[in-house]
C-alpha cells in the first residue's frame, strides 16, 4: 500500500514541491514548526533511515543542505536543522528548518494554522533561493506537480 509520501509524489495528493530529481524531492510541510519547514523524501518507499542503502541516504543529505542553505538565504535564523524520526508516516523523509534555538526542534510547535496563501509563498521563496543557489535543473516548473 503507498503511503501518503508516495500520493504526494505520484501527484494523488497536493504537494507543494521545491526540490526534484531522480532519487529525492521536497515539499513544504503542510505543518510547519518555522516557516519554510520541508520535507526531504526518497521516490524509493523506505520505512526508516536504518533501512535506506547508504547512496541514497547521503544523496538525501546533500538535498536537505541545499534547502537548509535555501532556508537561510531567506530567513534571519542563525541555524537550518534537520529532524528525523518518522513516527507519523513510515516512509523515510527529514525534517529541515530555519531554527533560532533548540525550543524550535519539537514537533509540538508544528502549526496548523497557516494559511495556503503563506505555505506557497514560503514555498516560492525556497524555489526562487534555490534557483539563486544554481539548482534551477532541480526546481519543478511548478510548485504544485512534479515534472
Amino acid at each position: 500500500m503507498s503511503t501518503v509520501f508516495t500520493k504526494i509524489i505520484d501527484g494523488t495528493i497536493p504537494g507543494r514541491f521545491i526540490w526534484q530529481d531522480d532519487v529525492a524531492v521536497a515539499f513544504l510541510t503542510h505543518a510547519p514548526i518555522t516557516d519554510g519547514h520541508a520535507l526531504v523524501v526518497p521516490r524509493a518507499e523506505i520505512p526508516q533511515f536504518v533501512d535506506a542503502p547508504d547512496d541514497v541516504l547521503a544523496h538525501l543529505s546533500v538535498v536537505a543542505k541545499a534547502v537548509g542553505l535555501a532556508q537561510l538565504s531567506v530567513w534571519p535564523a542563525p541555524r537550518a536543522a534537520v529532524l528525523v524520526a518518522g513516527f507519523e508516516v513510515p516512509h523515510l523523509h527529514l525534517h529541515v528548518l530555519p531554527a533560532w534555538d533548540e525550543s524550535h526542534l519539537t514537533f509540538a510547535q508544528a502549526r496548523t494554522d497557516v494559511s495556503p496563501a503563506a505555505l506557497d509563498a514560503a514555498g516560492e521563496q525556497l524555489r526562487a533561493a534555490l534557483r539563486d543557489q544554481g539548482r534551477a535543473a532541480n526546481v519543478p516548473r511548478t510548485m504544485h506537480a512534479l515534472d
